[in-house]
């Protein structure tokens, strides 16, 4: 087909990938194409606009390696994260989920931890938590030997693979439910931080006049055969970012019961400030499989 006017470039595009023989894949790509066209036609796009553009899709590709992944935090800024997970869980998004956003900084093989032991394998400062979970199914009953990744900021906003400070795989943890459905360890109660705002989504970030916050919370990746992977974050409930999270990953659902600890601590040398999180997972009937890891 010869293009001659700028209306025919879309026609053009659709008849060339018409022949793709997966049907996914072809659906995707000319839905794609027919959205950003008629995107670039609304807002007439320049071309020095294209060429910025151009440039912030190649720097998140510079920006992202082993230790860091820009791509995944671009999807997170925009929403798109969190709108797949919404789209895709809870009744194909018809009913509240458990269910949020991976983010960029899980990683594989976390260490394997004894129930009720710590997630806290270098010196971390900052009030106790310690926390007794449950999961169950959707009719109420408790799900034993599942797996559950768990990993979290430190109190000073970094993760570890982010802080030289830390040992590696600090405030990171593998553990499985028992018998009765639940789950237990120690760490320190979260913090909110910033995004890295190093690369061109701190750019976008700042060219908008967002903050790069995310509110404080702990990150949950539970795995067993039968059920859906369930990827999520459990929030405290008095951060002052729950309604402006910078990726917009926070909903109802989400929020936890973090309160402050009542009498002696768990454990003797904890402190006595310390704080208590009780929180029940629900897992919906599906496929368990793991996502790929942002980092390494």
């Amino acid at each position: 087909m010869v293009i001659d006017r700028h209306e025919d470039v879309t026609a053009a595009v659709l008849q060339a990938m018409s022949t793709t023989p997966d049907p996914r894949l072809r659906r995707i790509m000319a839905s794609l194409v027919t959205h950003l066209h008629a995107f670039v036609r609304d807002v007439r796009l320049t071309e020095p606009e294209w060429e910025r553009a151009m440039a912030f899709v190649c720097g998140l590709g510079q920006a992202t390696n082993d230790v860091h992944n820009e791509v995944i935090l671009a999807s997170d800024a925009i929403g798109l994260s969190t709108l797949v997970c919404l789209l895709n869980n809870g009744n194909a998004g018809n009913t509240e989920t458990a269910a949020a956003l991976l983010g960029p900084f899980w990683r594989m093989n976390s260490p394997r931890t004894e129930n009720g032991g710590t997630i806290i394998r270098s010196p971390t400062p900052g009030p106790a938590l310690f926390a007794q979970c449950l999961v169950r199914n959707a009719r109420g009953e408790p799900l034993a030997g599942v797996e559950v990744d768990v990993w979290q900021a430190s109190p000073a906003g970094m993760y570890e693979n982010q802080d030289q400070t830390q040992a590696d795989m600090n405030l990171r943890g593998k553990f499985v439910t028992d018998t009765e459905g639940r789950f237990a360890f120690r760490s320190v109660k979260p913090a909110g931080y910033p995004v890295p705002t190093h690369g061109p989504v701190g750019e976008l970030l700042a060219a908008q006049q967002r903050h790069p916050y995310r509110p404080a919370h702990l990150h949950f990746l539970l795995l067993q055969p039968g059920y859906k992977t369930l990827v999520t974050q459990v929030f405290v409930d008095d951060d002052t970012h729950l309604g402006s999270d910078v990726v917009f990953g926070v909903t109802n659902r989400l929020i936890g019961g973090f309160h402050r600890g009542e009498g002696p601590p768990p454990a003797p040398d904890a402190g006595p400030d310390w704080y208590a999180l009780d929180y029940t997972f629900v897992m919906e009937p599906g496929e368990a499989v793991l996502p790929v890891p942002p980092i390494k």
